[in-house]
């Protein structure tokens, strides 16, 4: 791609990676005189989806010396969290969400703000990507704003889980179905004594739950998840266990790589170690491990490990395990294995069929469905208007295992073809089907820093 003039870079997405990807690019002198715009319709960019609730009882799953937005600075967010009136008694060892959204937009604010450098942010969203004859993208916006960029990034996030069952899919227009509890105000439609069931037992999960009880919520809830299990809490901070990974280079099946973990793990308990610093250690390389596996070997690890690897991997703050424990003690939640196979409206509540393991199907009535399972990967389901133009155009291709986009080493979007597109890029989710877990803040913010290099390459040989 060739252009005359400044370039022209369009981020769209505002949330954590699109915010980390827009300061980084400003810090390339290579594209100091870069146009730059950012298109995210939230009231406030920067905290994304994720960090906007404004819910005390919302914590980070990750203490916060680990979730600066810049890799060479890791305490960055730790050092301005310790400003903050929330640490005015000692700085919580798991900060709120909502405090992690705060930082996130005052990072941002000064690139939005007029002067040298500005970045320009487009309260809107992106419809399509049009490509044009001379190589760069026309990005309309739903506004009627048209941009023309050399470089235009899909920082998307993550989508709605899909709607959990089928095939009558009435519910999704009732009043009970909350089928994102992230929208603002979805969960404080509930009522007190109101019958509740949610879909899923991870994180989420326990965010809709301690929620409800913040709201005064009372009634007894159910809990319906494929395997019952609740996110493992977080230990202790301890020393770090010595990285095993030259033992894995060469492992190319699943059953190789539990082998090696498995040793590990027996070692660690015989000296007194948690099992946690033993997983912990192949973080860095997880992207290496998934990415040798051939292809039968990933469907392997997805079939029947995934699960459990989420469980012990996405960890919960100690005190939301604990409140999960005393809410269950205190039967207010009743967990249910199984899977939903079919939700129907009857007036003012829903019928669920749930289909236990092993046994006949029963159904189950309440006032409010919570769907917590996981978003929406399969980017050829994703009805997104700039996804769905991307792809009638054939500019973007879901992996097999519609986990996300195929793209090269760098992040640019491979076309249906097989062609790396040479000015769309993506970033964040969108990426996991090669790092497999692409969506935690030192994988991301790591990903915006490459990117920035790459994009600051590609103008200095134009140059």
């Amino acid at each position: 791609m060739t252009h005359s003039g400044r370039p022209v870079i369009t981020v769209v997405g505002g949330g954590f990676a699109g915010t980390a990807l827009v300061l980084q690019l400003r810090r390339q002198p290579a594209l100091a005189q870069a146009e730059m715009h950012l298109i995210e319709p939230r009231d406030i960019p920067g905290p994304g989806l994720a960090y906007t609730a404004r819910r005390p009882e919302y914590l980070l799953n990750v203490r916060p010396g680990v979730l600066s937005l810049y890799p060479e600075e890791p305490g960055h967010f730790a050092a301005w969290l310790r400003q903050q009136p929330e640490s005015t008694g000692g700085m919580p060892e798991f900060a709120s969400r909502s405090a992690f959204g705060r930082y996130l937009h005052e990072e941002l604010a000064p690139a939005l703000a007029p002067g040298p450098g500005q970045v320009q942010w487009h309260a809107t969203k992106a419809v399509a990507a049009l490509l044009l004859p001379d190589g760069r993208r026309a990005v309309q916006l739903a506004n009627g704003t048209e941009i023309r960029s050399d470089y235009v990034v899909l920082a998307l996030g993550n989508f709605p889980p899909p709607p959990p069952a089928g095939p009558d899919l009435a519910y999704l227009a009732h009043p009970g179905y909350h089928g994102d509890p992230w929208v603002a105000g979805n969960l404080r439609r509930i009522g007190p004594d109101e019958d509740v069931l949610l879909i899923g037992s991870g994180l989420t999960a326990v965010d809709v739950l301690l929620a409800l009880r913040q709201d005064g919520h009372h009634a007894p809830i159910t809990v319906v998840a494929r395997h019952g299990r609740w996110p493992a809490p977080h230990g202790p901070e301890t020393a770090a266990y010595p990285s095993f990974y030259p033992e894995l280079v060469h492992e190319t099946t699943v059953a190789g790589v539990l082998a090696v973990f498995k040793r590990h793990l027996r070692a660690a308990a015989a000296r007194g170690i948690d099992w946690r610093p033993v997983l912990d250690s192949l973080r860095p390389n997880l992207g290496h491990i998934w990415a040798a596996w051939p292809l039968d070997e990933q469907c392997r690890f997805l079939r029947h490990l995934a699960g459990l690897w989420s469980v012990k991997r996405h960890r919960s703050p100690p005190q939301n395990a604990q409140a999960i424990d005393d809410l269950t003690a205190a039967g207010m939640i009743n967990m249910q294995i199984g899977t939903v196979r079919e939700i129907l409206p009857a007036g003012n509540q829903l019928r669920v069929r749930i289909r236990p393991h092993g046994t006949e199907a029963c159904w189950h009535t309440a006032h409010h469905v919570v769907c917590c399972a996981g978003p929406l990967l399969d980017y050829g389901r994703i009805d997104d208007p700039l996804v769905v133009s991307l792809r009638e155009a054939d500019q973007l291709n879901p992996d097999p295992l519609r986990l996300g986009l195929l793209t090269d080493e760098s992040g640019a979007v491979l076309g249906t073809s097989g062609a790396a597109s040479p000015g769309l890029f993506t970033l964040g989710p969108s990426r996991r089907p090669a790092y497999f877990e692409s969506t935690a803040v030192p994988e991301l913010r790591q990903q915006a820093a490459d990117l920035a290099v790459e994009i600051a390459r590609r103008e200095e040989n134009i140059a």
